[in-house]
């Protein structure tokens, strides 16, 4: 059991097959190690009694846990990140825990993400800041950042996570591991929700190996009766991708963001070093001066949607719990006030545009495999890095409290949410306005020992390709042996 950290999901659930270890010995080996991190991570936020779980699962026994937003288990509350819904127990257990579930992971916990996952970085003020095991003095990114810090940390070997505008792809690249955002409508929602945000989130796992990601892939991917619509099955399954080889690939490379004119040396660094390791295993890779689509516009229109969903969120929780405004974060009533100021008309244009950025991208596909970004534009920065200043909150404060809040479009308060909310996680968007497929792979790492990641974005239907590609550069380049030193 010394040797539980240095497992994948995949490897320990041949031990248990095997006769080489026991559940119990596996979770008294992720519950030794949490006790031994957690409280300097703040990576896994609350605890719970593991459900009975079939012994013939593909990851019968192994130790998992599950994000604190959206996945729900029937009796224990889900708070996503929210005071309002801290102590309100779920109805029921949602679809894909149950798939979890019926894998025979052991889910004993949940991990820290942002009030209703709405930023890039960890720190909600109920359950305080989740901190990078590769430093602790920076953020593990987000919205999955208390899964990411599990992981890397070594509590478990893959968590559950989602990505609705790169919260799997973000938190991977911030804690050296891999993540990939799968094709929508792989991944089904339900049996509450049809489909998360409209169709542009969706659940995944955040991993230390690629094959984790692939057979977690093949666990959760399928649709149900509830399914607003039926996905294309995939050829074969996709932990039969892994070792594959991906074929000769032409790659567009490019570092340029609109929202971030001026990208962290680091961040282009770990995009050209994929692109030289690329071009080292023979794919042909191209570097663009800018992006193929309007990353300007579609920027307004992710956080267009983004508010009115905030709006949305705040509004259904206060109904559960009947909790009122004050048990709310002041940036997530801000960022709800401003979707309430929108009006359906924006709204409607906003969604309606996606078709647009859609178009723009299989345009691009006709002629590369895949786009090829930093998967962040700076390395992780610190905790407390986008703190509001006191003058800007009193600002909020008092438009709040005075029912003018459809002013805020006006003042600096928008400029100060879109920089926090994007100006780090530029690149991220795309691939979920799109519903593309998109992944994180680690391959670099700072002079200062941060880790930032590559993102790769490929056609629809491309995860089996990602998961080839990814196969590929975890060989040439393994990743899962850098552990973080700092814990």
């Amino acid at each position: 059991m010394d040797d539980y950290p240095k497992y994948d999901a995949v490897g320990l659930a041949a031990l248990v097959r095997e006769g080489q270890a026991t559940p119990a010995e596996l979770l008294d080996a992720a519950r030794a190690q949490l006790a031994r991190v957690n409280p300097r991570l703040n990576a896994v936020v609350r605890e719970v009694e593991p459900p009975a779980t079939p012994a013939d699962g593909p990851f019968a026994g192994v130790p998992f846990l599950l994000k604190d937003l959206n996945q729900d288990l029937a009796g224990e509350p889900t708070s996503a990140g929210s005071r309002s819904m801290v102590s309100v127990p779920a109805k029921e257990t949602t679809t894909v825990v149950r798939r979890w579930l019926d894998a025979g992971l052991v889910v004993f916990g949940k991990t820290n993400t942002p009030e209703f996952g709405a930023k890039g970085i960890t720190e909600p003020d109920l359950f305080g800041p989740a901190r990078n095991p590769w430093n602790p003095q920076h953020t593990p990114g987000g919205s999955s950042g208390g899964a990411a810090a599990a992981v890397a940390a070594g509590i478990v070997p893959c968590a559950a996570a989602s990505d609705g505008g790169g919260s799997i792809r973000i938190p991977a690249s911030a804690c050296g591991l891999f993540g990939l955002k799968p094709s929508r409508g792989l991944i089904p929602a339900g049996p509450a929700r049809a489909e998360g945000l409209g169709g542009t989130a969706t659940d995944g796992v955040i991993s230390r190996s690629v094959r984790d990601t692939a057979a977690m892939l093949d666990v959760l991917a399928g649709p149900t009766p509830l399914s607003p619509y039926l996905a294309a099955a995939p050829e074969k399954p996709f932990a039969d991708e892994v070792g594959r080889d991906p074929g000769r690939l032409r790659i567009a490379l490019c570092t340029a963001s609109a929202i971030n004119p001026h990208p962290h040396p680091e961040a282009i660094a770990a995009a050209r070093a994929a692109g030289e390791l690329l071009a080292e295993l023979g794919h042909e890779v191209v570097e663009l001066e800018s992006q193929p689509f309007d990353d300007a516009a579609l920027a307004k229109d992710f956080l267009t949607s983004w508010f009115v969903s905030c709006a949305h969120s705040m509004a259904e929780c206060k109904a559960a719990s009947g909790a009122g405004d004050d048990e709310f974060e002041l940036d997530t009533r801000t960022m709800a006030a401003l979707g309430r100021a929108t009006s359906p008309v924006d709204l409607v244009r906003a969604i309606e545009r996606r078709h647009e950025h859609t178009r723009r991208l299989a345009e691009f596909h006709e002629s590369y495999d895949f786009l090829l970004t930093p998967a962040t534009a700076t390395p992780p920065p610190k905790i407390g890095a986008f703190d509001t200043p006191a003058p800007v909150r009193k600002l909020q404060r008092g438009l709040l409290t005075a029912g003018v809040a459809g002013l805020l479009r006006f003042t600096p308060i928008v400029d100060r949410l879109i920089h926090e909310n994007l100006s780090w996680v530029p690149y991220t968007q795309l691939a979920n306005l799109t519903g593309r497929p998109a992944m994180s792979v680690p391959l670099h790492w700072t002079a200062g020992g941060l880790p930032i990641g590559a993102q790769f974005v490929g056609r629809l239907g491309a995860d089996g390709a990602l998961l080839r590609l990814a196969a590929q550069l975890e060989q040439a380049k393994p990743w899962a042996e850098q552990r973080p030193t700092a814990i």
